[in-house]
């Protein structure tokens, strides 16, 4: 038997701008995973702990994506994964692509990588569509590929990794309250208006342009949702308070990670980074809700072997 144990990170998904096609990595926050090779054919969760999470294959991300993975190989083997949960079901920070992007991560390093990661951000995606019911890509692309990602088209799929400043560094708070990413995707209208289309794509160009110029002005004022944050935002308390105070404290840009309830905030260093931590914990500690705080730079490599 060959196993292997893993990190599989924490993720921010649309960076407020990109809804469903940009994404990051990050480096403090994740899950662990033990994967390993076995003669007995078929895909077995054997063991989770830290999360109330099924143990059916099919009913679980990470043994839907390995399981993907598995019919596009041309041998049978049987996998078996542990998981040990880190990231809170519901959280906004990628927990369910945490377990699609890293069970099969690490099933293709024990097999001498037949495929690259951008195929495994396709079994993965199978993950996110059980988790959601949507195939999406902007969680388990920065898992895998590491850093900053951009999904430029999902038909057929095409993700690009983008520059990643080393000067970066996120802070995020999870209220601990949950908010299931089907619910959150309830609330958001099926149609933009032109006027809000062109505001949004000009975000997203110069977000990304902000990236591989390393212009922090032009990052922060490019992170800016004018489509999803007003409709989403009022499913998590004192966002508007949180924003403003981050913003005041010296972030970039602040706005909601993933589908929520967790919010994040960009800064340009680890110091102003701890100075937005300091001061949204002061507002969520009005509020009697439990909280969490992360910070962390941005993760470049994705999942990673724990020695």
């Amino acid at each position: 038997m060959k196993s292997i144990k893993i990190f599989a990170p924490a993720t921010v998904a649309n960076l407020s701008c990109g809804f469903d096609v940009l994404g990051c990595c990050l480096d403090t926050v994740g899950d662990e995973m033990v994967i390993s090779l076995s003669s007995k054919p078929g895909v077995r969760i054997t063991k989770i702990e830290g999360a109330d999470l099924p143990l059916d294959t099919k009913k679980n991300v990470a043994g839907v994506a390995v399981e993907a993975l598995l019919a596009n190989y041309e041998n049978e083997i049987g996998v078996d994964i542990e998981i040990y949960k880190k990231i809170k079901a519901g959280s906004g920070i990628g927990s369910s692509a945490a377990s699609s992007a890293g069970a099969v991560w690490a099933v293709n390093h024990l097999l001498n990588n037949p495929f690259s990661p951008h195929k495994l951000v396709e079994f993965a995606m199978e993950g996110e569509k059980l988790a959601s019911g949507n195939a999406h890509a902007d969680n388990v692309a920065p898992a895998l590929l590491g850093g900053f990602t951009l999904v430029r088209s999902y038909a057929p799929l095409d993700v690009i990794k983008l520059h990643t400043p080393n000067d970066l560094v996120m802070t995020v708070i999870h209220p601990q309250i949950e908010v299931k990413t089907s619910d959150a995707r309830s609330v958001i209208k099926q149609n933009v208006t032109l006027k809000q289309a062109i505001h949004q794509w000009g975000n997203v160009g110069g977000f990304i342009s902000g990236l591989f110029t390393e212009d922090y002005e032009l990052i922060g004022r490019s992170l800016e949702d004018v489509i999803i944050e007003p409709m989403r935002s009022i499913l998590i308390p004192e966002f508007e308070n949180v924003k403003k105070a981050a913003i005041s404290a010296g972030a970039l840009g602040c706005g909601i990670s993933g589908s929520g309830p967790s919010i994040f905030a960009l800064s340009k260093s680890i110091t102003t980074a701890k100075n937005v931590a300091e001061v949204i914990n002061d507002v969520y500690t009005k509020t009697g809700l439990d909280f969490d705080i992360h910070i962390s730079k941005i993760n470049s490599q994705g999942v990673k072997i724990i020695k």
